[in-house]
């Protein structure tokens, strides 16, 4: 009895409640964590890991940034460099908050020295975890001259734990875990306050950040110099300094000069005038620095991944915008007094809940090669000769203007009938997402703007259109990061004969994985697409997120 006094005496103070709380709290918040690292995080930490190797259908041998630099090229230096300066740079900016807020937090600079433990305890953890890890899964490769069963593998999984490769880590892990954890719950004691847990995270960010910043940048300057020995071997060595410095400085005055242009906005007209003419400067200066130099750095990449880079950009750029105008228009339409109106919505949803092999075969079907296929029937109504449709890789501009050269030549062809699939699937899934935005615009404004004199344009222009925004936002979002994923439609619909012309970068991904076993290489490949798709997430949330008007 005295010991459940104590324990509900402890829960009843002020302190003991906070604790209660954050324990119930954190259990709540316990399966969606674990779920969010086994589904989410540890599979791009996994790739990560495997793209640093030289991995087939069982771990190999360690190569660095090797499968980076055969991908990107030269540009990997250019990129690889920035990524390390981004986070030390991300971890000064850590610091410089705290060091703002000093005044109303004065211990948070103690919190130094269990933010380094724990930060070392971290990267400890880590590299137990990745050098443990390709032994085990090298398991099977051991048993190929045994007979494998359970008491085998038994073993051998208990032997991986002491294989020569592991034990450096694992005694590294022993020897920083009971210090780590003393010096932390010491601080924590001794520093009882409301933020010790949160400064805590601060510094053990700040020196994560430090230290993934100084292995980035040591593992990049390895594979430089081993590229510059080459290059100097080849007699070939100022060129690739030149790019990696030249397109560095381009870089930085591009951003610099987008940076001067917001700023400019806010000060008064002649400053702005000013600095406008300087940031025009600077654009266009780096601008054809960047021109000059990232071709010959791009060329010493994967042609193939820059080619499926190309088509996954003119497949976005061709679905996007005309599956979010023609769903917005649908929309609106479905949203006014018609009959049968539930009907259409059914209908215009229907293609996005169908089958997709069972449509894409359709597709195929429907702009069939032959010359009584139904694509053909119908531009021959127009005098057009029939075409080739999904065995066709000529752009479609120069198809139109014979002649043109490859930039200019615009989407292949057969690259086009996938657009028109991927408009027709989606602009029903944007349509119905576009009418719950439309549900939620109150019916009081149009009124009002109708007393003013409004006619139906001004009401769709400027009540309408501002307040679909957060929609339209979601569904632009939505859409690139979908088209930058893009697979099953292509993959069914695509030829042998137009492949160069649709196969995107998912598509490249999954054929260097599944065909040629390169498992190494293509988790590169796929770690690249994943940076991609998170900065043109980033650079929409930044650029078009302050454009939403919310009401």
């Amino acid at each position: 009895m005295a010991v459940a006094t104590r324990q509900r005496s402890l829960f009843n103070s002020r302190r003991g409640r906070i604790i209660k709380e954050n324990l119930t709290a954190y259990a709540f918040l316990a399966p969606a964590l674990i779920l969010v690292f086994v589904f989410g995080l540890f599979p791009v930490a996994f790739a990560f890991f495997v793209s640093l190797h030289r991995w087939r259908r069982f771990p190999d041998a360690f190569i660095g940034v090797g499968n980076f630099e055969r991908t990107l090229g030269n540009l990997s230096y250019v990129l690889l460099f920035w990524l390390a300066v981004g986070a030390l740079f991300a971890a000064l900016i850590v610091v410089r908050r705290m060091w703002q807020r000093r005044r109303e937090d004065p211990r948070a600079f103690l919190f130094a020295i269990p933010g380094l433990a724990a930060a070392a305890l971290t990267a400890a953890v880590t590299y137990w975890f990745f050098t443990l890890l390709p032994v085990i899964l090298d398991i099977p490769q051991r048993l190929r001259t045994v007979a494998a069963t359970r008491d085998t593998f038994i073993n051998e999984m208990i032997a991986s734990f002491s294989a020569e490769s592991v034990l450096p880590a694992a005694n590294l892990l022993l020897v920083l875990l009971p210090v780590t954890l003393a010096v932390i719950v010491g601080f924590m004691w001794w520093m009882r306050y409301e933020n010790a847990p949160a400064n805590l995270g601060r510094w053990a960010l700040v020196f994560l950040l430090i230290l993934m910043g100084i292995l980035i940048f040591q593992a990049n300057a390895l594979a430089f110099s081993a590229a510059v020995e080459s290059a100097t071997a080849a007699g070939d060595a100022m060129p690739l300094w030149s790019q990696v410095l030249m397109i560095s400085v381009g870089a930085v005055m591009v951003i610099a000069a987008f940076y001067l242009w917001r700023a400019a906005s806010r000060t008064f007209e002649n400053a702005r005038s000013l600095a406008m003419l300087g940031a025009a400067f600077l654009l266009a200066f780096g601008g054809i620095i960047l021109v000059m130099f990232l071709p010959p750095a791009i060329n010493s990449g994967d042609a193939k991944m820059f080619n499926g880079f190309a088509n996954t950009v003119w497949y976005s750029l061709g679905t996007v915008p005309l599956q979010i105008i023609i769903g917005m228009v649908l929309a609106y339409m479905l949203f006014q007094k018609v009959r049968g109106r539930t009907l259409f919505r059914i209908v215009y949803f229907l293609p996005y809940i169908m089958p997709w092999i069972a449509t894409s075969i359709v597709f195929r079907l429907l702009f069939s090669n032959r010359a009584m296929s139904p694509a053909n029937q119908f531009i021959g109504n127009f005098g057009i000769v029939p075409q080739k449709w999904l065995l066709e890789p000529t752009g479609v501009f120069e198809l139109m203007i014979p002649g043109l050269p490859d930039l200019l030549a615009g989407p292949g062809l057969a690259l086009v009938v996938i657009m028109i699939y991927g408009i027709w699937t989606y602009m029903g899934y944007d349509a119905v997402v576009f009418l719950a935005g439309l549900g939620g615009i109150s019916p009081e404004l149009y009124e009002a703007a109708r007393i003013d004199g409004a006619n139906k344009w001004h009401e769709f222009r400027y009540i309408t259109f501002p307040l679909l925004s957060p929609t339209t936002f979601y569904l632009v979002m939505i859409a690139v990061i979908g088209t930058f994923q893009a697979f099953t439609q292509i993959y069914i619909m695509r030829t042998p004969a137009a492949s160069r012309a649709v196969d995107v970068v998912s598509l490249y991904v999954y054929d260097t994985v599944s065909t040629n076993n390169q498992l190494g290489y293509g988790s590169a490949l796929a770690i690249v697409l994943f940076a991609v798709i998170l900065i043109l997430t980033l650079v929409q949330s930044r650029l078009l997120g302050r454009r939403v008007f919310y009401g």
